[in-house]
């Protein structure tokens, strides 16, 4: 699987949140798909994911409101959280954490 990373310099602020807000929507949308092909009320789903029918709703509409916390507990509860939530590539996550990114002198020195 080809992950494409978009540096953020490049990514306008428009544009990203346009991506966020249709990811978001795709979400919402499988989450209700995947709720009524296993014929599973809303309350029954509210119940499990301990959230109330209001957030639901806004959950399935894509309102970038509701924390990712409910849309990843929804896709646990419906059976499909590996599909629509894979691990991300471990150097992704991998490395020095306290490391901080240092540029040499020289390099510094160029720009003045």
């Amino acid at each position: 699987m080809l992950i494409e990373v978009v540096p953020r310099k490049l990514l306008s602020t428009k544009s990203g949140y346009s991506l966020v807000e249709e990811r978001l929507i795709i979400w919402g949308r499988v989450i209700r798909t995947q709720r009524v092909r296993q014929r599973l009320a809303a309350v029954q789903l509210c119940d499990r994911i301990d959230i109330s029918r209001a957030t639901l709703s806004r959950m399935e509409r894509g309102d970038p409101s509701v924390s990712v916390a409910g849309d990843m507990s929804a896709f646990l509860v419906l059976g499909i959280f590996d599909i629509a939530m894979p691990p991300l590539d471990y150097h992704l996550w991998s490395g020095d954490e306290k490391g901080r990114v240092r540029t040499r002198q020289t390099e510094v020195e160029d720009y003045f």
